[in-house]
Parts: structure tokens; C-alpha cells; sequence
């Protein structure tokens, strides 16, 4: 890449935009952000590997870019916090193009000026191979409000928000070289693609009505699996209630395993004591089942027949 780390740090911040939580942002070795009064920090940190997260020959930079930054702002989202700065670090190898770098800030930077987001700091560092990104994103939550995936009770609703599946359903068919549906990725690329459901976590936080959340990032079933285990409860989850996206070329809903296991949906997955609003900020709420007082979750199909539901989401070191 010809362009040098002192020049590359020069173009990064000449893009950055600045915002009301930065003090100093980029061109010290420390930001200073300012917190609200009354407010707690929230921290979340998340990493985008090539070959691992993404693959050059089938992910455009642009969209690479806006992931990575979705990643942090999704985990503030399931908090119902407010994202206040973003902290990028960035490790190339050498013989990365230009173009690519270009495109890969560009896509966040877009997104951060979307959410009104400073990117406030980070690194840079040539790697021995590959593309690695870690992105920090840095939020608060009014003292004591921060939605914890701890808190539900056996009995309750269990929403998700939008629809599920689309992304795994696409890399599936890249996977088993069929021909690319490249509207799928174009629509990734722009606001329609998937989002930080931002406004949805913090409107549900000031209702108090979420008393568990999560954002799912990993899959379904393995993301309410997280919400069981910390909050000491089980599920049962309806099968033709869960929201499945529409792909290809007929606009058929997904296979209801990539519904169920597939991740990078960035929706968010809470429960409720009450009923909630199918619509909220503007997205599709869906109640999918309830938790329960017996461990373990379960899925109910269509005939009323249950089966356990075992997690099947991705897992780092295995293999999946």
C-alpha cells in the first residue's frame, strides 16, 4: 500500500467528524470524552478478520467498513445506551491496495456520521498478512437503566426485531458457488442493509419495558441460549413465529435454519413481562414464544410438536 502510516492517520482524521462527547479526539495519545451526569460508561470492543469475518471476493470494502462499526454500535443498541465515540484500530499488510483502505473508512465513516458517531481514535499497524480491524465503541446509559441479558423471569415475552436470516442465507449460496445475488450485498452497503437498532434499544430501555437483551450477532439460538444462561430460565420459541427474510431471486423466506443459526443480523432479541408494540421506531417487532421455568429451549413447529432446540450459531475455534 504506497500510502504511509503518518499520511494514512492524516486521511482518517481529515474524515473524522467530531461530536459533543470528544474533548480532544485523533492527535493526542489519549481522547478525552466527556460523560452526561448521571450516566454510567458502556464499553464494547469487537473484531473484523479477514478470511474469518470477511472475504475481499465477495464483500465490497464499503460494506466491510459500515459492518465493522454496526458490530459495536449493535452491542450499545442491546444495552438501550446512546453511542458517544468510536476507536478504530487498523492492521494492514503492505501489499493491501490503497482503494481498498479507502473504501473500508469510507463505510464506516458514512455509518459513524449516520449515528452521529466521532471516531475519536484508534491505531494503525501494518500486518504480516491480511486485514484485521478492531473497532471500540464507547456509549452511557443512565445510572442503573443498562439493560443486562440477566434480568428476565421465567414467563415472559420473547421478541426479536426485524427479520432473520438473510445474511447467512447469502453467504451460503457464495459458499456453494452458485451465482452471486449481488442486490443482497448492495442493500447491505446502505441504510437498508442491517442496523444498529439504536433507537429501538433506547426507546424500550425509557419504557422500561426490555428486562433482558441481546443483539443478535451470532445467531439465534445461540444468542437466546446467552440470555437463558445468564438469566437462569429457558425457552420455547415458535417456529413459524420467527420474522424469516425474503432472498433470491423469487423473494421466498429464507430456510428457517439460517432464521435460527445464522448471524450477522445485528436485530435485537429481548424479553418483555408485557406486551410490546409491533412497530417501535419504525421496525418490526415480533413475539416468537416465551421463556420458561424449565431449563433448556425447545421449538415448537408448525404441527405443535416440540423438539429441543440446541444452539447452532457460530462459535469461534469451531470450525463452523
Amino acid at each position: 500500500m504506497p500510502l504511509g502510516e503518518k499520511k494514512l492517520i492524516q486521511q482518517i482524521r481529515r474524515s473524522a467528524r467530531g461530536g459533543g462527547a470528544v474533548v480532544a479526539g485523533i492527535g493526542d495519545d489519549c481522547a478525552v470524552l466527556r460523560v452526561p451526569p448521571g450516566h454510567e460508561l458502556l464499553v464494547t470492543t469487537d473484531f473484523t478478520i479477514e478470511e474469518v469475518h470477511f472475504r475481499r471476493d465477495w464483500h465490497r470494502p464499503e460494506l466491510v467498513g459500515r459492518r465493522c462499526l454496526t458490530r459495536g454500535l449493535s452491542d450499545i443498541a442491546a444495552m438501550g445506551g446512546e453511542p458517544r465515540a468510536a476507536f478504530l484500530s487498523l492492521a494492514v499488510a503492505g501489499d493491501t491496495p490503497r482503494r481498498w483502505v479507502d473504501g473500508f473508512l469510507k463505510g464506516l465513516l458514512d455509518l459513524a456520521d449516520e449515528f452521529k458517531v466521532p471516531l475519536a481514535g484508534g491505531d494503525t499497524a501494518q500486518a504480516a498478512g491480511g486485514i484485521q480491524a478492531d473497532i471500540v465503541v464507547v456509549g452511557s446509559v443512565p445510572k442503573g437503566k443498562a439493560v443486562l441479558r440477566s434480568g428476565a423471569k421465567a414467563g415472559e415475552h420473547i421478541y426479536v426485531t426485524g427479520e432473520l436470516g438473510g445474511a447467512a442465507a447469502a453467504l451460503s449460496q457464495l459458499a456453494e458457488s452458485k451465482p452471486v445475488e449481488t442486490e443482497y450485498f448492495r442493500q447491505l452497503s446502505r441504510k437498508s442493509g442491517p442496523q444498529a437498532r439504536i433507537a429501538v434499544g433506547q426507546w424500550l430501555r425509557r419504557k422500561g419495558l426490555a428486562s433482558a437483551m441481546i443483539d443478535l450477532s451470532d445467531g439465534l439460538s445461540t444468542d437466546l441460549g446467552h440470555i437463558c444462561e445468564e438469566s437462569h430460565v429457558g425457552a420455547a420459541i415458535e417456529a413459524e413465529a420467527i420474522p424469516r427474510a425474503k432472498f433470491g431471486l423469487g423473494k421466498k423466506r429464507v430456510a428457517l435454519d439460517f432464521a435460527l443459526h445464522g448471524g450477522d443480523d445485528y436485530e435485537l432479541l429481548f424479553t418483555s413481562a408485557t406486551a410490546v408494540p409491533s412497530q417501535v421506531a419504525g421496525v418490526r417487532v415480533t413475539r416468537i414464544g416465551r421463556t420458561t421455568k424449565s431449563a433448556g429451549m425447545r421449538l415448537i413447529g408448525a404441527d405443535g410438536k416440540t423438539r429441543r432446540l440446541k444452539t447452532g450459531g457460530w462459535e469461534h475455534f469451531k470450525g463452523n
